[in-house]
């Protein structure tokens, strides 16, 4: 979720990430070709003055800021959602220093509807504003776009855990050569991070780090630190009935539920016609505004400003009462902080007053950890809306980050 914008059981999840093909590829089943660098673009390099301007202006704290920054937009090979060979794009963000090793920070980003509006392909300093942050303090900036947003092909399959996993590992992968060809190199701790959608996808990297399923065996990279900002971790159990219940904003309610049943359609088969789900006005148009191509202003204004206006009786019951491999894939998702203990330290940001990632999504993971026997820290970031949570969220984390390196 961007600046717009339990679970089932844990034994149901552990038997679906065996079964579903981009959780395998995930776990590491290493596609052939995974991770390798395809395109390395030097984009442009950021001085000092204007890393300072930019970042006040969005309202992110500058004073870690250091160094200049080089950016280099990365294409490289992934797979998809279901396992197949696919292409992904990101944006590679280091100091410009004398530093020859460097530590990296992947930093997972929040809701995008559009193939710009990313990290490499940015609409605006906000959409850079972390990865400079933390390439401006010395870090190896390391920001995946997801698949199907930035250059890579097809549609974005919105807030799929398995997929967000293996693009932001590969996308690692890649930027490890990227940095090696440059005559630098990464170190082997990673500090994860992420704000709203982007904080479950660090989460599921973390994961695959901490457990050393990183690459087929190899090992490259380890777990440093994670810092999630404002996730929805608890889509099924807790973001859901939350928005059903109009505890949260209501328009960008409506905009994330069209989003997640158009999105999970496409992988998931959940309705046989739009209109099953969606009410007569928007039956014909809603699948067309997430085609990566229309603009957040069409979007806001192509859709109602309540559930009701939006999702049939069809619709709201399914997602009352999800059933099949819709249940299922929620099931995956809400599992994300279950039967885990990290050996790196974890923070979990949030806002008690978040209007789009419900605060109880932190409650719940903090409690998953909990009965696996890992005690993480949350972090008030105080009464604040949830745009504001990923400033203040990656304002401490970057200073975290800068003591544990």
């Amino acid at each position: 979720m961007n600046r717009t914008t339990k679970a089932l059981a844990v034994t149901t999840a552990a038997a679906l990430l065996l079964a579903t093909p981009g959780l395998a590829a995930a776990a590491g089943h290493h596609h052939s070709g995974r991770g390798e660098l395809l395109s390395g673009e030097f984009v442009r390099t950021v001085p000092v003055t204007e890393l300072r301007t930019g970042l006040a202006d969005e309202g992110f704290d500058t004073s870690t800021v250091r160094y200049p920054v080089d950016l280099y937009r990365l294409e490289y090979a992934t797979v998809d959602a279901v396992g197949e060979a696919t292409t992904a794009s990101g944006l590679l963000a280091l100091p410009h220093n004398r530093d020859r090793s460097l530590t990296p920070v992947s930093f997972t980003h929040g809701t995008e509807s559009t193939k710009e509006g990313v990290p490499s392909l940015p609409g605006d300093v906000w959409d850079q504003a972390p990865s400079w942050t933390y390439a401006s303090a010395g870090f190896a900036a390391v920001a995946p776009d997801y698949l199907g947003l930035g250059t890579g092909p097809g549609l974005h399959p919105w807030m799929d855990l398995p997929s967000e996993t293996t693009a932001s590992m590969d996308m690692l992968r890649a930027a490890d050569e990227k940095v090696a060809g440059l005559g630098r190199r990464l170190d082997r701790d990673v500090m994860v991070t992420g704000f709203s959608q982007g904080a479950s996808a660090a989460l599921g990297l973390a994961r695959v780090l901490d457990e050393g399923r990183d690459d087929a065996g190899r090992h490259r990279f380890e777990l440093g630190a994670v810092a999630a900002i404002s996730g929805a971790y608890h889509l099924g159990g807790e973001e859901i009935p939350a928005l059903l219940a109009g505890e949260l904003h209501k328009k960008l309610s409506v905009i994330y539920t069209a989003y997640l049943l158009v999105s999970w359609d496409r992988l998931h088969d959940l309705y046989d016609s739009p209109s099953e789900v969606f009410e007569e006005t928007y039956a014909g148009t809603v699948e067309g505004l997430f085609d990566g191509y229309t603009s957040g202003e069409d979007l806001f204004n192509g859709l109602p400003n309540s559930l009701d206006d939006l999702i049939t009786e069809e619709g709201e019951a399914l997602l009352e009462n999800p059933g099949g491999d819709f249940a299922d894939a929620l099931a995956v998702g809400d599992a994300q902080c279950s039967d885990w203990r990290p050996k790196a330290p974890v923070r979990l940001y949030v806002t008690p007053t978040d209007a789009e990632a419900a605060a109880s999504n932190t409650d719940a993971c903090r409690a998953d950890f909990a009965d696996s026997g890992k005690k993480v820290r949350v972090v008030d970031v105080g009464d604040t809306d949830h745009t504001d949570s990923n400033k203040r969220g990656t304002a401490d984390a970057v200073r975290w980050f800068l003591s544990l390196a």
